[in-house]
């Protein structure tokens, strides 16, 4: 019987997520996209054991690659994280569970987030996620067929990432994360 529950659980989750994102597609200029992403994470040399609720320093890099999805990936270790995305006015911050692998959540949660927000004329080739003293940065890497760039997005834009980034990390306990900054290449970002 609990196996029928949470297999409808996920079911609806699931209907509940592709929702949300349909409607969050209106705050993009390109709505019409339907492109989905493989989320590669690899660790830099310089992180040993993903240790977020620590205070020592940890980093994780992920890629964003423009190829269809067939699969998720397949592991056994999940975690249930709430994931902040914008309402469709761009004046909410709606929350969601979703099951991310356990192994690195964080940078998990940040590739989800910046999936929604990847379109035909702005799009991220990756990310690194680096953790220090309870302060996340978002180090952006935008592809270089980008015809937008990060200052050109509209306020119902920044709002929707950066706003559905800062919520999401700084929200979940169990990271122990108090502040958000975001960089492009290394330089920091002001909104």
């Amino acid at each position: 019987m609990n196996k029928i529950i949470n297999t409808s659980k996920k079911y609806i989750v699931s209907v509940i997520f592709v929702a949300i994102t349909a409607s969050l597609s209106s705050c993009s200029s390109n709505p019409t996209y339907e492109g989905k992403f493989n989320i590669t994470t690899s660790p830099t040399p310089n992180s040993e054991t993903p240790a977020p609720a620590t205070q020592s320093p940890s980093q994780s890099t992920a890629k964003l690659n423009v190829q269809p999805r067939s699969e998720s990936p397949t592991t056994d270790k999940t975690v249930n994280v709430t994931l902040y995305t914008s309402d469709t006015q761009c004046q909410e911050l709606v929350p969601q569970t979703v099951t991310l692998p356990a192994q690195e959540p964080v940078t998990a949660a940040v590739g989800k987030i910046l999936e929604q927000r990847d379109n035909g004329d702005f799009s991220f080739s990756g990310y690194r996620v680096n953790i220090k003293n309870g302060v996340a940065t978002v180090d952006f890497r935008l592809d270089p067929k980008s015809q937008r760039q990060i200052t050109s997005l509209s306020s119902c834009e920044q709002f929707a990432l950066f706003g559905s980034l800062r919520k999401t990390l700084t929200s979940n306990p169990q990271w122990g994360i108090k502040d958000v900054r975001f960089t492009e290449r290394g330089e920091e970002i002001v909104l």
